[in-house]
């Protein structure tokens, strides 16, 4: 189901999605173990830096039991997960194999439909293709699965998000929007005039995953205890301005129903 053509604003489960807003969406309650809303939550979406949960995660992946971090790593992944900054997540896909790394933790964790990017683009992390079903799993593989060290390092810092991404677009929209003081949030943003994205393609290769449209994505923890896992990407028409993207996120992140959250 794809609601870009809808006329009015698309409904499903009392999701609210906005005219010409494309949009997957999973919410669930680590509480009942179960999913509280779907919609479209197996449609491929271009990852932007939400693949960068991927790149911690493979990272940490051999360092227990103690899982020491370098210091210049600790610094280089502070400002990768707190300001989604691309020049880290860059040096650690080169570092650790590019797709190779994605490859790894779709075996590892058990996810279903996430790829690397297309062959022909193989530096672009932000191509990854990813759903918002597998999203949800990688929160909760950090959640209730990673060794306490790695759930502690990695949350602490998704608990701490800066306002503004090292590119220095506003990454408060959706979850750090809507709920608060208890969330976490990991942001993806590409296509907007002005976002300096990932080592920057004015040919988009042939991909079963849209490249052209705009695309705002939100995830991340609500509520004491991390008790509700949302992600919610978004596709926009190509040319929507960021503050434009930023509303429709926000009011569609509004409608979601999200035990635990305190709506701000």
């Amino acid at each position: 189901m794809t609601l870009r053509d809808e006329p009015a604003s698309a409904r499903a489960d009392g999701v609210v999605v906005p005219p010409g807003v494309t949009a997957g969406i999973a919410v669930f309650d680590r509480r009942t173990g179960q999913f509280v809303q779907q919609l479209n939550a197996d449609q491929l979406f271009r990852s932007a830096s939400v693949v960068k949960l991927l790149i911690v995660l493979d990272f940490l992946w051999e360092r227990g039991p103690r899982y020491d971090v370098p210091a210049a790593d600790q610094a280089r992944i502070e400002v990768m997960l707190r300001s989604s900054d691309d020049d880290a997540a860059s040096y650690y896909w080169d570092e650790f194999g590019g797709a190779e790394i994605v490859d790894r933790m779709v075996a590892r964790l058990g996810l279903t439909h996430t790829a690397g990017p297309p062959a022909t683009h193989p530096g672009f992390w932000g191509y990854v293709a990813i759903t918002a079903a597998d999203t949800v799993g990688i929160y909760r593989y950090i959640l209730d699965q990673a060794p306490s060290a790695v759930r502690r390092y990695v949350m602490d810092l998704l608990h701490r998000p800066t306002r503004f991404g090292t590119d220095g677009f506003d990454q408060y929209f959706g979850i750090a929007s809507v709920f608060g003081p208890e969330f976490s949030i990991k942001q993806g943003w590409s296509g907007f005039l002005g976002s300096s994205g990932y080592r920057s393609d004015r040919a988009k290769p042939e991909s079963a995953v849209d490249l052209v449209s705009d695309a705002l994505h939100t995830t991340g923890t609500v509520g004491e205890d991390d008790r509700s896992i949302v992600a919610v990407f978004t596709l926009h028409p190509s040319g929507t301005q960021y503050g434009k993207a930023y509303a429709d996120v926000t009011r569609l992140t509004r409608t979601l129903t999200v035990p635990g959250a305190v709506p701000t």
